[in-house]
């Protein structure tokens, strides 16, 4: 097996991934990817134990034990572009021997679940709510860099989905991958499910005018409005389509799973999203502990 170069796997001198500066014995089976850098203590403070810290650039990374259950907890960023780093040098850390820089014959498969927030795009879904992700529908256009084919189902549900919202011509063609059923079992009781909608931007893409108007003023109406079988949109943010989608193709189980920090459609923001966010941390780490 031929050996990947050195400008294509950039290790560096402690023998860990360039961007993430984890090296594969620092990695739990488990992973959270947040946000948020400082999001990453809020939940190592839960931690029994903590083994390893680190920071690069916006990634940082605590990996620790609750209970006898190994989990590593790292920030990615914002956007999918930031989600391309992440997941690409999770699963080399998994899946390629950094001493031979060849694939390995046995692959490892990660549960990699993302803990963010999003804004809700469903009138019933309240601020400070939490929402699973069954889909992650892809705006964004990063994984139409990698060569992927779509399923009947999906790829019925994305023509739909352009039919509906009228994007013709003004983005290349979305994506849709679905959550890992194994992990969305989990996250029932206390959640709202439905399509996550993944976007490259925060203003525009997600429909926000400040001072520069915007292609599409009626987005926020045709993605509520959206339908597609059992499955309405239930909420938008930047990262969970390129996690499922990468995921799938390199053979990780993946989830989101969202505090609802805002809501589009009555135009309210939570009075304390920090709250929220702890909230969802704790219950997380519940159904960690229990069933992952």
């Amino acid at each position: 097996m031929s050996q990947i170069a050195a400008s294509e796997l950039i290790i560096n001198d402690r023998g860990a991934i360039y961007h993430l500066d984890i090296r594969p014995e620092e990695l739990a089976d488990t992973i959270v990817t947040v946000g948020d850098p400082d999001r990453v203590k809020e939940f190592s403070k839960h931690f029994d134990s903590v083994e390893f810290k680190n920071q690069h650039r916006e990634f940082v990374s605590h990996t620790g034990y609750i209970g006898k259950k190994r989990l590593t907890v790292l920030s990615s960023g914002i956007g999918p572009d930031n989600i391309d780093i992440v997941m690409n040098e999770l699963d080399a850390l998994a899946n390629i021997d950094f001493e031979t820089r060849t694939i390995k014959k046995e692959l490892r498969s990660l549960n990699i679940i993302r803990v963010g927030t999003s804004g809700a795009l469903q009138a019933d879904i309240p601020v400070d709510s939490f929402v699973a992700s069954t889909h992650g529908l892809g705006i964004d256009n990063l994984l139409n860099f990698y060569r992927f084919d779509q399923n009947d189902d999906n790829d019925n549900l994305l023509q739909a989905f352009v039919t509906h919202t009228q994007m013709h011509g003004q983005m290349n063609m979305p994506y849709i991958n679905n959550a890992a059923p194994s992990l969305l079992k989990h996250f029932v009781d206390g959640f709202h499910q439905g399509i996550t909608v993944t976007c490259p931007g925060f203003y525009g893409p997600q429909g926000r005018i400040l001072r520069l108007g915007i292609r599409n003023p009626q987005l926020i109406d045709r993605l509520t409005d959206f339908s597609y079988g059992q499955y309405r949109i239930t909420n938008f943010e930047m990262e969970t389509s390129a996690i499922f989608g990468l995921g799938k193709l390199l053979g990780h189980n993946c989830l989101a799973v969202n505090a609802i920090v805002a809501n589009r459609i009555v135009k309210e923001f939570s009075k304390d999203g920090k709250k929220a966010v702890e909230n969802l941390i704790v219950k997380f780490l519940d159904i960690f502990s229990a069933h992952i």
